[in-house]
């Protein structure tokens, strides 16, 4: 009987999405992806003319103000040719891919672009060990790195920090 081998996995990919709330009218503002190489990757979203729900509430969480969206935003089609121009045939992961997957697949409906990656959930690459240690490496990363919280890109690096360092601890 063969043994399994655990292989680590190198630095997933990762991406983020900050939305005008959290209803079922929402839609995304920026998009944030950190590589596998570390590189990253973060814009914002004009929203579409259609695109007219928004939660103050949400606002005051990610900073992004609807005028800031209008005025410094890209086009849809330009952010959707950016993600697949650099995730062609990747998988990313989302933390929160629920909401994450609807977003990104909003996106692309609105470009009128195939999508041409996956998103997947965080949790299906993730050990049950890297889960009992993840919210208080997660907390730790939050205060050394000093990123803005909920703004996509620096959300993106932090999650893949933390997978970083949690899957680091467990390496047989």
């Amino acid at each position: 009987m063969e043994a399994i081998v655990h292989h680590p996995i190198m630095k997933p990919a990762i991406i983020d999405v900050e939305s005008s709330g959290l209803g079922s009218n929402s839609y995304p503002i920026e998009i944030g992806v950190s590589l596998s190489s570390g590189d990253r990757y973060c814009s914002l979203i004009r929203p579409e003319p259609e695109w007219t729900s928004w939660d103050s509430e949400a606002e005051k969480l990610h900073g992004i103000s609807r005028q800031m969206l209008l005025s410094r935003g890209k086009h849809v089609v330009e952010v959707a040719q950016d993600l697949n121009g650099l995730l062609e045939d990747q998988t990313v992961f989302s933390d929160g891919w629920v909401v994450d997957q609807r977003w990104v697949a909003q996106l692309f409906a609105a470009a009128s672009i195939p999508q041409r990656f996956y998103v997947s959930p965080l949790e299906t690459i993730l050990t049950e060990e890297q889960m009992t240690i993840w919210h208080q490496t997660k907390e730790k990363v939050i205060r050394e790195l000093k990123l803005k919280r909920h703004r996509a890109s620096a959300d993106a690096q932090i999650i893949q920090e933390t997978f970083d360092r949690t899957q680091a601890l467990f390496k047989r």
